[in-house]
């Protein structure tokens, strides 16, 4: 019974957020009686809501049982403050996810108007390998959750994306000698992301926080600094140890001082074709 309740709630699929009770007696392989009577329930419960036309879609309900997960709401309130001024930076995209088995699945996005196109939802998922946050964290995670990753197999999006376990290896290593994963148009040509891992109170990566900007105009090292102060900014209030440890830049070979109160800030002529420094710097 609930492995057919579950299968119920898994045939609303993004491509597919509203379906007819035949959609969904079709989609998991109910008889229609038994899909009707466990719509029902579903819908009477709150799972599940229906209109007027008789079209169900997923209901309230489960948003507010899953804004319980610890690793949903309550990491996504912790992390907004420092998603808004990492936002400030660029205007373009700033996300929060979390690994779930080799996906990683979204809890925020933040985009402009004129932000370049990102696949990427709250609520979605895509494969660790492709992306900049799966990268960082996948690099911080369990040695036998790498070794599954690595193993494959390893969906190729673009000419560009990682598709063997070689490189993957080579990838996770970089990540965890630099503090930063850059994924230069695994996912989209136009995209680049530079994301950074998030710790928890006992210093497991918990999650990761990019910026997706386009490909073309922007420098990654420009951007890392920010990236790195909000990944660490989320880790402390989070209660990590390392966050209080002030880690040393692999892009320029500094300490990297805290970045002062208030949101970061863009200079006034916009960003330039090589990047820009975020603390408004000339660029060298």
């Amino acid at each position: 019974m609930t492995a057919r309740v579950l299968g119920i709630l898994d045939a609303f699929t993004p491509s597919n957020p509203a379906l007819s009770l035949s959609d969904i007696s079709r989609r998991t392989g109910l008889p229609p009686a038994t899909a009707h009577r466990l719509v029902g329930e579903l819908t009477r419960w709150g799972a599940l809501e229906r209109d007027e036309q008789g079209i169900y879609r997923i209901g309230l309900r489960l948003w507010e049982v899953a804004a319980l997960a610890p690793r949903g709401l309550g990491l996504r309130e912790t992390a907004m403050p420092f998603l808004e001024d990492l936002y400030e930076a660029t205007h373009q995209n700033v996300q929060l996810a979390v690994l779930d088995g080799l996906e990683v699945l979204y809890l925020e996005r933040i985009a402009g108007r004129d932000a370049v196109h990102v696949f990427t939802r709250v609520g979605g998922r895509f494969p660790a390998h492709a992306t900049g946050v799966g990268l960082a964290i996948l690099a911080h995670s369990d040695p036998e959750v790498q070794e599954r990753a690595i193993e494959g197999p390893l969906p190729r999006f673009t000419e560009k994306t990682i598709s063997t376990g070689a490189e993957l290896r080579r990838a996770l290593a970089e990540v965890r000698r630099t503090g930063l994963a850059v994924s230069d148009g695994q996912v989209e040509l136009i995209a680049l992301s530079v994301a950074a891992p998030v710790f928890g109170p006992d210093d497991k990566v918990e999650a990761a926080v990019s910026i997706v900007v386009p490909s073309e105009g922007y420098d990654w090292r420009v951007l890392a600094p920010a990236v790195r102060a909000a990944a660490r900014g989320i880790s402390r209030a989070l209660g990590s140890p390392r966050a209080a440890r002030q880690p040393t830049s692999a892009v320029h070979g500094h300490r990297l001082e805290a970045r002062p109160s208030g949101p970061v800030t863009r200079p006034a002529s916009g960003p330039s074709r090589r990047g820009f420094p975020l603390d408004g710097s000339p660029i060298a």
